[in-house]
């Protein structure tokens, strides 16, 4: 585990993430991954963000969005399990925003 060091607990080691690297390297999961996971978490946050700040039903969101109110319900409650980016995006259109992609070069460990 790269930089990431255990705090002394008792006799439990607690691990803290300071970001999703560090947590997708405590618990074992690749770089690649920590990119997935935030690129997931942000779409699924500003989704949430926009759905209460114009004050739509799951059910008012779902129709505007295509899929079913109990896809929308379980998204706006954070859980995106079996839920495509591609989906992901195409809600956040259907909500009124248009998704920005940057590329920036990355160190990769030799």
């Amino acid at each position: 585990m790269g930089n990431v060091k255990p705090v002394k607990m008792g006799q439990t080691k607690v691990y803290v993430a300071r970001d999703t690297f560090e947590l997708c390297d405590i618990i074992g999961l690749n770089p690649q991954d920590a990119i997935e996971i935030e690129f997931r978490a942000r779409l699924k946050n500003k989704i949430v963000e926009t759905v209460k700040a114009k004050k739509l039903t799951h059910e008012k969101a779902a129709k505007l969005s295509g899929t079913s109110r109990t896809r929308m319900t379980a998204i706006l409650n954070g859980n995106t399990s079996g839920v495509s980016s591609d989906l992901l995006l195409r809600i956040l259109y259907s909500l009124g925003y248009q998704t920005k992609v940057t590329f920036t070069p990355v160190k990769l460990a030799a």
